[in-house]
């Protein structure tokens, strides 16, 4: 009996564990039955940030925009110490004149022939004619009195004759620095072929490694290609450049709206490119005075430099004295130094508008504008 009554207890057991588990169990949709909505993903960031969550959550998602970059622009080195890197390009294109002095000066005997010798040499080398003669009568004088033909006595004696020639204690600091409420102005201005345009957008870039901000007036209105040329050196620096949209117009107008929009801008170095033009023509040099007296209306015009070529000797000083003329020149960029030309055209075109070379070209690259610097100069002209 107690058997029966446990057996029967077992049965009643599993009859009610199976009836639970078919509750349990989910009914299977008929054919006809709707699917079930899926479950509405968690809300989550806006923007991009929550496109990955969207992915995830098996929404589809629009790949992100690329948005454009700006152009890598370039880093410049500054203009300190520019000339000592390049003095050897300098010395390349100088040794001639530099060996030919040592050589006479180093002779046993120093008669007049040789002294008429070194100065044909001075002459030759654009020196002109009465720094040559000044030089020959201090050379002659220190000779005799230290009565050597030391070669290394000789050489520290020219030297120091070329140095004080070239005029050490002119200054040559580069008025680029913004004071007050109004950047620098820079006036560049030259003939035809010196590379008036290419100076600018080289000394805008020289500016720009020294941390300063640029701001380029293309006032070469009658050169369509002054104006591109300049927008691709500015382009590679960051520096914008203020151009007219119509070849001819007013390069004053041009000049004033560069100026003005420095101002507004807060830059720290304008600098205006003008047309090149020949010294010979009248109405364009009166032009260039209007263009300095209108910037003048907005700010200082605080260097006029005067691009010269240095391969044309003495014709750049006739060019040189009629730009002086009609503007205050307070600068020279002497361009092309490092071909054929001649070493004493820097002491010639300063006695001759009692002006500094400040800048010196030296090479086609971009980096190749340098400030002028007496000592390392005639270092590399000696070799």
């Amino acid at each position: 009996m107690e058997l029966l009554i446990i057996i029967v207890a077992i049965l009643a057991l599993l009859v009610i564990g199976g009836g639970t588990t078919l509750l349990l169990r989910p009914r299977r949709r008929g054919p006809g039955a709707l699917p079930r909505p899926p479950k509405a993903p968690a809300p989550g960031p806006v923007g991009r940030a929550g496109q990955a969550d969207e992915a995830a959550a098996g929404v589809d998602v629009l790949p992100p925009v690329a948005e454009p970059s700006a152009p890598d622009l370039e880093r410049p080195p500054p203009l300190a110490g520019r000339l000592v890197r390049l003095r050897g390009r300098l010395a390349r294109s100088q040794t001639g004149f530099g060996s030919v002095l040592l050589g006479l000066l180093s002779r046993g005997a120093l008669d007049d022939q040789a002294w008429e010798d070194i100065e044909d040499t001075l002459l030759a080398a654009d020196m002109g004619v009465s720094p040559s003669r000044q030089i020959v009568e201090e050379l002659k004088t220190q000779v005799r009195v230290a009565g050597t033909r030391n070669p290394e006595e000789v050489r520290a004696m020219l030297r120091g004759e070329l140095i004080r020639a070239i005029g050490p204690d002119m200054d040559r600091t580069l008025h680029a620095q913004r004071h007050g409420d109004r950047p620098a102005v820079l006036l560049v201005v030259g003939v035809n072929g010196t590379g008036k345009t290419t100076a600018c957008g080289k000394l805008a870039r020289a500016l720009v490694g020294d941390g300063r901000s640029v701001l380029l007036g293309a006032a070469d209105t009658f050169r369509a290609a002054a104006a591109d040329q300049l927008q691709t050196w500015g382009a590679r620096v960051g520096a914008r450049v203020v151009r007219s949209d119509r070849e001819g117009a007013d390069p004053a107008s041009v000049a004033f709206e560069a100026v003005s929009e420095g101002i507004t801008e807060r830059v720290d170095t304008v600098i205006v490119d003008t047309a090149g033009r020949l010294h010979t023509k009248t109405g364009l040099m009166d032009e260039l005075g209007k263009i300095k007296r209108v910037i003048e209306k907005r700010a200082t015009v605080d260097e006029v430099l005067l691009v010269l070529d240095a391969t044309t000797g003495q014709n750049g000083l006739r060019q040189a004295r009629v730009f002086a003329e009609v503007v205050d020149i307070t600068g020279i960029i002497l361009t092309k130094l490092d071909g054929t030309a001649k070493g004493g055209i820097v002491i010639a075109v300063q006695r001759e508008l009692g002006v500094p070379v400040k800048l010196v070209g030296l090479g086609e690259g971009p980096d190749d504008l340098a400030p002028f610097e007496p000592a390392a100069f005639v270092d590399a002209i000696l070799g």
